[in-house]
């Protein structure tokens, strides 16, 4: 018989079966068997034995089989949780002992750690599982549920051989961008909210149903619905928001050509404050931007509708005054023509234009027009003359000034100590500074005057005539006077050279003349007895000196000047002025004395 285990379990074993062999001896001896029949029935008993050894070895075979079976099950599945999981660092412990290990003792040392991967790789899972479903969410909002990214979801698909955390990283990275888009497309969908919002308010138009139409959840009360930020809703907002600021800025044009139209029928109705006022809301507007414009229901459509019947009520009021207001912008542009000396067209002077409307020849807002478009022009050219007209009113101070000086010239008694002498004289002393530069004064005016013309292709005129023929004719005269002066002196030589002849000739001096230099002048007449008697002449200026040619005589206007009797022409002269008539009588008399005989 084989002993088996240790050899103490060995010399057991056979000790028992030593004692129950020869126990089975005595029985069998007992029972008379024979020797043959004893070794058989030993022999067949050993075979028995030997069978169950066999069976007990296949048993642990088996066993051993199977241990070896499991730790490489376990192995395996180790070396999938860490390749899974991307645990690199983590080594088999049976791989790390160095000395052998029973198949018992290598499976308990990697189940445990198999177990704790397997609990770490399920709540990896539920990570990855977590994130997903944030990122199928998002992507569903983004796209509108309608067209979702099944690419981009695809490449991030839960895959349970790679638990990586790389992965995982992968996933949150890709969870943070769509987060990120998620924020900013809200905060874009709640900024078009907002902007559509005030655009309503302005306009007065239901805000909910606007932004309903784009999509429901923009107005939606329900705390669980979400704000759809879809391509689709931005793109609605987009869209709402320019069909919305067009709508304003149409309002606004129309609200503006209202207020114009308003304005412009205020100032020719001449409309009461109290009837302003009820549009003062209003008529801001012609100054403002379209961003500038807030108001809640500043553009409505019953606002609007209000200032057109407005419009329409002053528009038939204007109809039924329409002649007052053609002559009152009539007569506006005759006062801007009389203050800019400009000609008026005659075309629509009130006469005509009262003729025409009461013959219903022409459209009474066609003439006011026309009338409106020449008060623009004149103001135009009023403003192109203010140059030359300052200079024109300069120079006829300067004439003005020089009448005074003339006038005061003549004056018998301007030394005299009277009230207000001291404040004449030192007017006169300006006043001949200021005659000085009249030549001056009138060539530079000219000068100005025909760049003026060179400028802008036209005459300048001045009461109808052209300014340029009025300063030369003025500087004609002016010059004709100077020859005047000059021939009176010339006269005045040659009456004092004769009366020094007649002096030494007849030996007798002549009865004294009366002259006044300053005051009047003298004429000489012959008497009936041959004598020379003085007769005081007042000479106008118009036979002693040609009058000058200003502006004002030129036009023959009795204007503010005339009626003041500020007349610019030449006055009497500071010194004694002869006619033609009174030299021609004063040379014959002198010569009817010269070929007289003496007096003896």
């Amino acid at each position: 018989m084989l002993a088996l285990g240790s050899p103490t379990m060995g010399v057991r074993t056979n000790t028992t079966c030593n004692v129950l062999l020869r126990e089975l001896q005595q029985i069998w001896n007992d029972i008379g068997e024979t020797e043959a029949d004893q070794d058989r029935m030993l022999l067949e008993l050993e075979r028995e034995c030997l069978d169950v050894y066999r069976r007990k070895v296949d048993e642990a075979a088996n066993c051993k089989a199977r241990l070896h079976q499991s730790v490489a099950a376990k192995e395996a599945e180790l070396a999938t949780l860490v390749a899974s999981l991307g645990e690199l660092n983590i080594q088999s412990p049976i791989q790390a002992e160095k000395r052998s290990k029973s198949l018992k003792e290598k499976l308990s040392s990697v189940a445990p750690l198999v177990e704790d991967l397997k609990m770490k790789k399920e709540e990896r899972m539920k990570q990855f599982s977590d994130i997903k479903t944030q990122i199928e969410k998002i992507s569903g909002e983004i796209s509108g549920y309608s067209h979702i990214d099944n690419t981009a979801i695809g490449s991030l698909s839960l895959d349970e051989q790679d638990l990586s955390l790389r992965k995982l990283t992968e996933f949150q990275t890709h969870l943070r961008s769509l987060q990120k888009e998620k924020s900013d497309r809200l905060h874009k969908v709640l900024e078009h909210v907002n902007e559509v919002h005030s655009l309503c308010a302005v306009l007065n138009l239901d805000f909910g149903q606007t932004v309903s139409e784009v999509h429901p959840s923009l107005h939606g009360t329900s705390i669980e619905q979400s704000t759809n930020i879809s391509n689709s809703t931005l793109e609605g907002l987009e869209l709402t928001i320019l069909k919305l600021k067009t709508e304003r800025k149409v309002r606004i044009q129309k609200l503006k050509d209202i207020v114009a139209s308003l304005s412009e029928l205020w100032n020719l109705m001449d409309s009461s404050r109290e009837e302003k006022n009820n549009f003062s809301r209003i008529a801001f507007i012609l100054g403002k931007s379209e961003t500038e414009i807030t108001e809640q229901g500043f553009l409505s459509m019953e606002i609007i509708d209000q200032a057109s019947q407005e419009v329409e009520r002053l528009t038939k009021l204007k109809a039924s005054r329409m002649k007052e207001l053609v002559i009152k912008k009539r007569s506006e542009l005759e006062e801007i023509c009389r203050m800019t000396h400009i000609e008026p067209d005659t075309s629509t002077a009130i006469e005509k234009s009262t003729a025409m409307i009461d013959s219903g020849l022409v459209d009474p807002s066609e003439l006011l027009a026309n009338i409106e478009a020449q008060i623009l022009k004149a103001k135009e050219e009023a403003i192109s003359r203010k140059e030359i007209m300052d200079r024109i009113d300069r120079w006829l101070a300067a004439c003005e000034e020089e009448n005074w000086l003339e006038e005061y010239s003549l004056d018998h008694n301007r030394y005299s100590a009277g009230r207000g002498a001291h404040i004449n004289l030192k007017r006169a002393e300006r006043a001949r500074v200021t005659v000085t530069k009249i030549p001056a004064m009138v060539d530079n005016l000219i000068n100005r005057t025909l760049s003026w013309e060179d400028e802008r292709k036209k005459l300048f005129l001045y009461d109808g005539a052209r300014l340029v023929s009025i300063l030369e004719d003025y500087k004609l005269s002016r010059q004709q006077k100077e020859e005047e002066k000059k021939r009176y002196r010339d006269q005045k030589k040659l009456q004092d050279l004769l009366l020094t002849e007649k002096e030494s000739i007849y030996g007798s001096k002549p009865s004294p003349r009366k002259t006044n230099s300053f005051r009047k002048p003298n004429g000489y007449r012959a008497n009936g007895n041959g004598s020379m008697t003085t007769t005081p002449r007042r000479s106008s200026v118009g036979s002693a000196t040609p009058e000058l040619m200003t502006p004002r005589s030129y036009s023959g206007r009795q204007n503010g000047y005339f009626k003041e009797m500020r007349r610019l022409s030449t006055a009497p002269l500071n010194y004694v002025a002869i006619t033609k008539e009174d030299t021609m009588s004063f040379a014959s008399v002198c010569g009817s004395e010269l070929g007289s005989p003496p007096h003896g």
